[in-house]
């Protein structure tokens, strides 16, 4: 008898049995007639509103509309008073995302989420329906078209990313029987097509253009577009339904085949057709029926894919468990398939079903962060009366059940509903510093963001953490802040001495840094120096000198810093007269150069007055005096000036230096003044053979009784046979004397 009753349950449609089960007796008290509803796809929430458009007579309710919002069952979700201008409601329907999509008059697109709450910003379909009204909606995922009192069509492809559009002019000189619509991605160019039911045919109106199909097939009352866009259902006027592909071209045939095979044989395939049945079935006891059977036929099948009746099992008990009219989820096996597991977890949690979307997603192997997270911020949202300390503990309760899971995030979300201490507490659990230390930047607590991104030794962090606190402190709060921290504050110096000096002298001055406030200056002093501007005796030294004689000052203050403190002093001393300098001769070729420098130019220029006051002022002992002006005369070739200054007194570096500069002026007979005056005969015997005097240099050399002395003024001299063999008797004449 039972197997009678369930097949009796099914009938006959063409070539395709059909049944229709009843899944929940609903929870509600509600009078389909006298209002709109949209259902939402896949199991999804009802929502429910009373019909504007109809005259209803009011029982014992209040003339205020509310929107209310049942799960499939007919439990209220949510309920929220309607009071949205615009006009009169004239379409509703849910999206991909469970968004409900509510449209009045005048083109305005209203949002809620399954709680009943308003969505901002709201949607206008333009300027165009300010003078034509919406006369009708249709709907497809995520998008819609409407028909306006003229005629005119719109459409939004995705309310994610509203933008109308108009579609081509129908030319309808009255309204279409009914609509549908072919969503974009089964169009042949990626275009939402509307069907648009005319007398005895149905026209086509895309953004190109229209096109007349089905003629003399009409009217049509109804019109339903299939899932994949292949095929279309349509009412007539007479009553009868049709099935036509949606170009009204395509013919489908069907090809039916006998089964008269012994079970045995066939007993795989009957194993799966019971397990996909009891998939396909709703009630719990004709599942386990089927199942069971499953479970014995399997048992002597050899080739039958093991996975496939566990895999059924615990699809079933998801199914199950959102099915339950509290869940109210009524899927199909097919439409859980082709919504994904990942997304029914984001529907119940959505709906504040945590436990049940928290239990499946452990079920079946995935992520519970996602769960858990969701839960800890409608956990906080809904927890204003319960004490920070309080709710933290229950919060970590949960929360340690998801290894890794962001509690920066969950505390980002308590400071986002104004609890800014419970933010600070949570985030003392979020282990990584890269998402610690922004978070409470945001929050205010700068002291423990710079704090954690120190201990963490992330430079990037502690550079992040210095510049937010940075605009936002005062100077001297913000120098106490790092100056206890050695990383922080040696990253701020590092940058600042690239390109915040006056703000890195303040540090060092509230510091008690004098020194590193000097060098600073002394820097500065250097970088003006390379602006061209600073050059042909511009007054920019000025500030320059100034710079360095603060340092100077500075260093003055420092025990530390002798050395410091006299180049400071001479280097501003030596600045100010190169100036001067500049200025007299109207050369920009003193400022920067050496003490000897300034000296050799000086000479050079002839103006040796002023080289005698800069061996004075900075002490030139003189025998570096003697060597400067030795070359310095040879430098201008000045022969008279240079005999005369080797005759002032005996040099006290001697002559070879004088020999040194005639030499390397090339002017043998200057060198010739000079080289007899050497009393060394090696210098003598060098100096000789460097201009060439072989015989000169020989009776030297001779004097000193140095073999490889000798031998080294023969190889000056290997190109001069005769010459060579000058030093080759020498030798020989030392050799017999027994000198080596």
């Amino acid at each position: 008898m039972a197997a009678v009753s369930v097949a009796a349950e099914w009938q006959l449609l063409y070539n395709r049995y059909y049944r229709k089960p009843e899944i929940y007796s609903m929870q509600w008290n509600v009078d389909l007639t006298r209002n709109k509803i949209a259902c939402a796809p896949f199991g999804g929430p009802i929502a429910v509103i009373r019909d504007d458009a109809k005259i209803v007579q009011l029982l014992a309710e209040s003339a205020l509309r509310k929107l209310n919002i049942y799960n499939s069952a007919g439990i209220l979700l949510s309920s929220t008073r309607w009071d949205r201008p615009g006009g009169r409601l004239v379409g509703m329907s849910w999206t991909d995302d469970q968004i409900l999509i509510c449209v009045v008059q005048d083109g305005t697109v209203y949002r809620f989420n399954i709680h009943g709450e308003i969505q901002e910003p709201n949607i206008s379909l333009g300027k165009e329906f300010l003078e034509q009204n919406v006369v009708e909606c249709v709907f497809w995922g995520n998008g819609m078209v409407c028909l306006t009192e003229g005629y005119q069509i719109f459409c939004i492809s995705d309310f994610k990313n509203p933008n109308p559009c108009k579609l081509a002019d129908p030319l309808l000189e009255e309204f279409p029987l009914c609509m549908a619509v072919i969503e974009p991605q089964y169009t042949m160019y990626g275009n939402v097509e509307v069907l648009l039911a005319v007398n005895d045919y149905v026209l086509v109106v895309d953004e190109e253009g229209v096109q007349q199909i089905g003629v003399g097939m009409g009217p049509f009352q109804k019109m339903v577009a299939a899932q994949d866009g292949k095929l279309l259902a349509l009412f007539t006027h007479d009553g009868r339904l049709l099935v036509r592909s949606t170009d009204f071209v395509h013919e489908y045939i069907d090809y039916t085949y006998d089964n008269l095979r012994l079970i045995r044989s066939s007993l795989p395939e009957a194993v799966e057709a019971c397990i996909d049945a009891a998939g396909h079935e709703f009630d719990v006891s004709r599942q386990r029926t089927l199942l069971r059977a499953a479970s014995y036929g399997q048992a002597f099948c050899s080739h039958l894919q093991r996975d496939l009746f566990r895999e059924m099992c615990k699809t079933l008990r998801v199914l199950n468990a959102v099915r339950n009219y509290e869940i109210g989820i009524p899927l199909s096996i097919q439409q859980y398939t082709n919504l994904t597991a990942p997304v029914l977890i984001g529907r119940l949690i959505n709906a504040h079903q945590h436990l049940v979307a928290l239990r499946i997603s452990e079920y079946i192997g995935l992520s519970q962060e996602v769960v858990i997270m969701h839960w800890a911020c409608a956990k906080i949202t809904a927890s204003l009366a319960i004490h920070d300390a309080a709710l933290l503990e229950i919060l970590l309760d949960k929360l340690k059940l998801c290894k890794g899971i962001s509690y920066a995030a969950v505390a980002a979300h308590a400071d986002k509903n104004g609890r800014r201490k419970l933010a600070a507490m949570l985030v003392e659990h979020e282990p990584r510093s890269s998402k610690q230390v922004p978070l409470l930047l945001s929050i205010g607590e700068e002291d423990t963001a710079l704090m954690k991104a120190t201990e963490s030794g992330d430079t990037d962090l502690v550079y992040l953490a210095l510049f937010h606190i940075w605009q936002k402190s005062p100077p001297l709060e913000f120098f106490g802040m790092i100056q206890a921290r050695p990383l922080a504050r040696d990253l701020f110096i590092t940058y600042a001495r690239c390109y915040r000096h006056e703000f890195l002298k303040d540090f060092f001055l509230s510091t008690g840094q004098l020194q590193d406030v000097a060098f600073l200056l002394w820097k500065e002093s250097w970088e003006l120096g390379k602006n061209p501007m600073a050059s042909k005796g511009s007054p920019l030294h000025g500030p320059r000198i100034k710079l360095i004689e603060k340092a100077h000052n500075l260093f003055a203050e420092t025990k530390e810093h002798t050395f410091e403190l006299k180049a400071a002093e001479e280097h501003a001393k030596l600045l100010r007269i190169q100036h001067e300098l500049e200025v007299t001769t109207k050369q920009a070729i003193f400022v920067d150069s050496s003490i000897s420098d300034t000296i050799r130019t000086c000479i050079v220029l002839g103006n040796h007055r002023a080289a005698m006051k800069v061996r004075s002022e900075f002490k030139v002992s003189e025998k570096r005096w003697y060597w400067l002006k030795v070359f310095a005369l040879a430098t201008i070739r000045d022969w008279d000036a240079l005999e005369k200054f080797s005759k002032e007194k005996r040099p006290p570096i001697g002559y070879r230096p004088f020999v040194e500069a005639c030499v390397d002026a090339d002017e043998k007979s200057e060198a010739l003044k000079y080289i007899p005056k050497l009393s060394d005969p090696r210098e003598r015997a060098e100096s000789y053979a460097r201009i060439g005097m072989a015989k000169e240099a020989a009776d030297a050399a001779s004097q000193t009784k140095d073999g490889e002395l000798l031998g080294r003024l023969k190889l000056t001299f290997a190109q001069n046979a005769a010459a060579s063999s000058i030093f080759d008797t020498l030798r020989d004449r030392l050799s017999f004397q027994g000198v080596s």
